[in-house]
């Protein structure tokens, strides 16, 4: 007996030992505010999810307190897991006693009995499920009580509670079987989520809804017999099937998020989630516009796009908008370097204002050819249609080429790039001489992220400064690039309908209800259609194409992308106030000549123009400057290759003079130094039958003095 009584006492201090060495201390409080987060969750601007994770401890972002839970969903959890979960201190023994006879009875494991405090000290510390687990557990319950009240152990355990799929939680279950929150689900559903706890492997129901039904029914049988349901609540949890629906976010925007995971700027956390600047409602009615759009165009084979929309007065980031669904290999076009076109015009043009230009000043829109390497590259117009001396605002409204060309060979292409720099375009690395006068024509590739951010230092008076993307982000440094009046005049021309009427005509498209400022841009072989615009209020961005770098079948800025720009900003513009664009008050207006941009006389058309302090005209307008006379083709080493299939007395070659204003008689045409023909001064140019060789030709210029002047000779080859 003494033996018996020594063993049982070393088998005692045994079991008091080893519980003691394997017990865990109950934590003083249930909360996980400060619990170590692995990968925040990006919201929106009004807290709506843009992501969901699934890799952190603890169900952070999914979190529901208690007093926020339909009351029904914690009382059908007790009666199927803890019934005297008020009346026990931890561990219910009553249960234990109940569980463990009726498993001797069915020789195996039928039942458990573990308590919601017990489970929730299985989730705090997990563990194999064996009998010592059990009794440690009953005894970690019990501490647990003492420090922590009922409510909140309820409350924990309805929020972290494991299902399939690496879910926790009540809410997340919810949205993960019937993609609903809390307080629209079914009474049916509620009872799935209680059921669904004691094998949610087994019993998942996205691989079928069979196997739930009886223990639904049994759980249904147990709430009516407690008076927590009606008897009309019963018979139709039994008649009606259950509806899994596939989870999704509300709103799609996978190439922002990615975007802000990817930048270096600082993230502001709140319990495990980032507030962007994104706006929810407008994402999703852009997605709209852009995907009807694109499906409209998909017989001219367009089919990607992208859109991008700011808030003038924050920068912030509003849309950020790719069409169609993503896949995770998809390129984003928002930050996906493209030719832009003539969007770069605008810059090009204030940088023109900034060196004493006018919207008045008078540009050459005549045939122009410049020399590429041994070969001559022709500049035209969209239309091919050349308008002669032309004012800026007509050059810039009707997005006219060679008026362009004219302007940077005037402003110089390092000048014009290194402004391009300033205003964001990092993706234009290349060396000036790389680009060329082409630079104003769109020849080096930019995001539409640069465009719009861009375009939104016009829309502030000329100060740039980057956007952002996260809620509560400083502003970043401001530089100042343009004057107040060189943008309002910038903005005043692109919202002009008049200044756009040579080329555009009288289309409405781009004159929009509120004064909105609008370009347009396409690329070479319709590979880009842009358009770009901003009011008071926002800045949009629209870009068409196809990210293969496919050509489009002639899809335009203005025929293609246009359409959603306009779309886009009705739906800005439909709750909220808006204004004209803004008009530095330091701006003079005068009532100039069409033709000249002279002051008016009662000789010829007229319109209101507006002028710096200071480039105002006084009586004529000087800007008119001298030019040297030159041939312009052909240019200095020329390679000009004839062609076997045509007979050699039809092929011609036009010797083509400068279009500088001349006081002269007549022109004489040479040839290898011989006169080869005589024209009038209005004639600048001469078709010459080819001829095999290498050849110099020069133009001999008579005026009213007896001295002529004689271009400088250029030599050329023709093979």
């Amino acid at each position: 007996m003494k033996k018996i009584i020594l063993i049982f006492s070393l088998l005692t201090i045994a079991l008091i030992w080893k519980t003691s060495l394997d017990l865990r201390s109950p934590p003083n409080s249930l909360s996980i505010t400060n619990s170590s987060i692995k990968k925040v969750q990006v919201l929106d601007r009004y807290a709506t999810p843009l992501t969901i994770t699934y890799q952190n401890d603890w169900n952070i972002h999914y979190y529901v307190p208690l007093h926020d839970i339909p009351e029904l969903l914690p009382k059908l959890f007790l009666l199927a897991e803890d019934k005297r979960f008020f009346q026990h201190g931890g561990s219910d023994w009553i249960a234990r006693f109940y569980a463990m006879w009726q498993n001797i009875q069915a020789l195996r494991v039928v039942r458990g009995a573990s308590t919601i405090s017990e489970q929730t000290v299985r989730i705090l510390y997990p563990r194999k499920r064996t009998f010592w687990s059990h009794w440690l557990e009953g005894i970690e319950a019990t501490r647990l009580e003492k420090r922590v009240s009922k409510a909140d152990i309820l409350e924990f355990y309805l929020n972290q509670v494991p299902y399939a799929s690496q879910r926790r939680g009540v809410l997340q279950a919810a949205r993960y079987y019937f993609d609903r929150d809390l307080d629209t689900l079914s009474l049916k559903e509620m009872m799935a989520l209680a059921v669904l706890i004691r094998a949610p492997s087994r019993l998942d129901l996205h691989k079928g809804v069979i196997k739930i039904e009886a223990p639904i029914a049994r759980l249904a049988k147990l709430a009516l017999k407690a008076n927590v349901i009606t008897q009309i609540d019963y018979e139709a949890i039994l008649k009606t099937p259950l509806q899994i629906r596939a989870s999704h976010l509300p709103i799609q925007a996978a190439h922002f998020v990615n975007y802000v995971s990817q930048t270096n700027q600082a993230l502001e956390k709140t319990s495990g989630r980032l507030h962007t600047t994104l706006d929810g409602n407008i994402q999703q009615k852009v997605q709209t516009i852009l995907d009807q759009r694109v499906q409209d165009l998909k017989h001219k084979k367009v089919n990607n796009g992208a859109v991008l929309v700011v808030d003038n007065k924050t920068r912030q980031i509003l849309a950020w908008v790719n069409a169609g669904k993503f896949s995770s290999n998809q390129i984003d076009a928002v930050t996906t370097p493209r030719q832009p076109g003539s969007t770069l015009k605008p810059f090009l043009y204030a940088l023109a204002l900034k060196n004493s230009w006018t919207a008045a000043s008078l540009i050459d829109d005549s045939p122009l050819a410049q020399a590429v390497g041994t070969g001559l590259h022709s500049f035209r117009n969209y239309s091919r249609h050349h308008y002669g001396p032309i004012r800026m605002r007509d050059a810039l409204g009707n997005s006219l080429n060679i008026p362009a060309i004219r302007a940077i060979k005037s402003l110089g292409v390092a000048n014009f790039l290194q402004t391009l720099h300033r205003l964001g375009f990092t993706s234009l690395t290349a060396h000036y001489d790389y680009y060329g006068e082409g630079l104003a024509l769109g020849n080096g590739a930019v995001t539409l992220l640069e465009l719009v951010q861009a375009y939104t230092s016009l829309a502030n008076q000329g100060n740039f400064s980057a956007l952002k993307v996260l809620a509560n982000a400083r502003s970043s440094k401001t530089r100042h690039i343009f004057s107040p009046e060189i943008t309002s005049i910038i903005a005043d021309i692109l919202s002009d309908s008049d200044a756009r009427r040579l080329e555009f005509g009288v289309s409405a498209l781009l004159r929009l209800p509120v004064q909105t400022a609008v370009k347009t841009g396409t690329s070479n072989d319709y590979r880009d259609a842009w358009a770009v615009g901003f009011n008071s209020n926002y800045t949009v961005g629209v870009w068409l194409g196809n990210l293969d770098q496919q050509p489009m079948l002639q899809v335009s800025g203005s025929s293609g992308s246009a359409l959603v720009l306009r779309a886009v900003f009705n739906e800005l513009n439909r709750y909220n106030k808006t204004r004209a664009l803004y008009l530095s008050p330091k701006l003079v207006q005068m009532q100039i000549c069409r033709k000249t941009g002279e002051l008016a006389t009662g000789n010829c058309p007229s319109r209101m123009e507006w002028f710096i302090p200071g480039t105002e005209p006084a009586t004529v307008i000087e800007n008119k400057p001298i030019k040297k006379i030159y041939l312009t083709q052909p240019s200095p080493g020329l390679q000009i290759a004839m062609d076997p299939r045509i007979p050699d007395e039809n092929e011609a070659f036009a010797l083509r003079l400068s279009n500088t204003d001349l006081q002269a008689k007549k022109i004489e045409w040479l040839m290898d130094g011989k006169v080869i023909a005589t024209s009038s001064a209005k004639q600048r140019q001469l078709l010459w039958n080819l001829e095999l060789g290498t050849h110099t030709a020069q133009a001999k210029i008579w005026s009213d003095s007896d001295a002529p002047f004689t271009t400088a000779s250029v030599r050329f080859y023709v093979k």
